[in-house]
């Protein structure tokens, strides 16, 4: 009887607790002015153009206002680990790891600093171009070039999405011919422009740049100095299918697909091909309530699971791609881990 009367009142003190914590759940609220910082200064450029899509249908969603601040990386981490009740939050992409990985001053371990919160959209465009005028007709010119040792200038911006399909074309050389991954040299710059004036100059011989930037110099005919070509996009093959049949200007996704994989080889082990996907997702304080977690979540979800927004984020070249926190954390912590190999390879 005794055990009886201790196991019934461990079960009443479970029932309690739970119902204790569910009703605390339902106690908390998101946040009704609800900043989203973003690892971009630029309002112009696809983080904000990918969070204002996100953002407006999470505030139709939850009724609340919701407004994205363009503050660039730095400042965004820091008022993300400032604050912690759920007020403010952040959507960043690969960049938020890649930093980490590279080295670059002002970024940090998202795994352990931080909540990596829900994916809901990919950018296909990473692209790399040589000038139309160029010898190099395919990535393989180049990595053949590289391997007779002509040195291939590639302009990037370091430390990041610009500089992570250098260092896979690198490690792509080492693995096929051994001692002449040097003869592929990172020309270090800034902004998009940059990248694109080196290019014009005759300074760089091949550049990162995207499908959205640069699609309209591909059109351009071979006498105009500004005229380039795709040789390269990085993204997987089944993402370029997502996206709409017109593509991108006058580049149509079938032409598209004339630069992935595997059409366009750039091995990640001598097995397989190295992709990358630029993601977008969300970054959380540590300590934020897991309550508005699951929130946020649920709204995320219904939001997909109703449809439009993926007719927004298509008309704007963005791939929908919605998954919910735990899952988004273990794929791109998996994501992480492979990229880091190959950034340890060519060190």
């Amino acid at each position: 009887m005794k055990f009886l009367k201790s196991g019934l009142a461990v079960a009443v003190a479970a029932f309690m607790g739970l119902a204790a914590s569910q009703t605390m759940a339902a106690d908390v609220e998101i946040a009704k002015n609800l900043r989203i910082v973003i690892g971009s200064k630029s309002t112009g450029g696809d983080t904000y153009q990918n969070s204002a899509i996100v953002a407006q249908a999470l505030a139709e969603k939850l009724g609340n206002n919701v407004k994205v601040d363009a503050v660039g990386s730095s400042a965004a981490f820091k008022a993300l680990a400032r604050i912690s009740n759920g007020s403010t939050i952040m959507i960043f992409h690969d960049q938020s790891y890649l930093g980490y990985l590279y080295g670059v001053k002002g970024y940090f371990d998202i795994f352990e600093d931080f909540t990596v919160g829900p994916t809901v959209a990919i950018n296909p465009g990473n692209a790399y171009l040589v000038p139309k005028k160029s010898p190099y007709q395919s990535i393989e010119d180049i990595i053949q070039a590289c391997a007779k040792d002509t040195k291939i200038r590639v302009a990037i911006q370091p430390g990041g999405v610009s500089e992570i399909g250098y260092s896979a074309l690198k490690n792509a050389i080492k693995l096929r011919y051994p001692g002449k991954e040097g003869n592929l040299v990172a020309v270090n710059t800034g902004s998009q422009s940059d990248k694109n004036q080196l290019l014009f100059d005759g300074q760089a011989d091949l550049i990162q740049g995207s499908v959205q930037a640069n699609e309209q110099y591909t059109q351009l005919p071979a006498e105009d100095q500004k005229a380039m070509r795709f040789v390269w996009l990085t993204a997987r093959e089944e993402t370029i299918k997502q996206t709409k049949p017109e593509g991108m200007g006058n580049t149509t996704q079938a032409h598209l697909l004339d630069y992935v994989s595997p059409k366009v080889s750039v091995t990640l082990d001598g097995n397989q091909d190295f992709t990358f996907d630029k993601e977008f997702f969300f970054l959380y304080n540590k300590k934020m309530d897991p309550a508005i977690v699951d929130i946020l979540d649920k709204a995320l979800g219904e939001i997909y699971a109703e449809g439009k927004i993926q007719e927004t984020q298509k008309n704007s070249f963005f791939i929908p791609n919605f998954k919910p926190s735990a899952e988004a954390a273990a794929y791109l912590k998996d994501k992480m881990e492979k990229y880091a190999v190959i950034i340890e390879s060519i060190k």
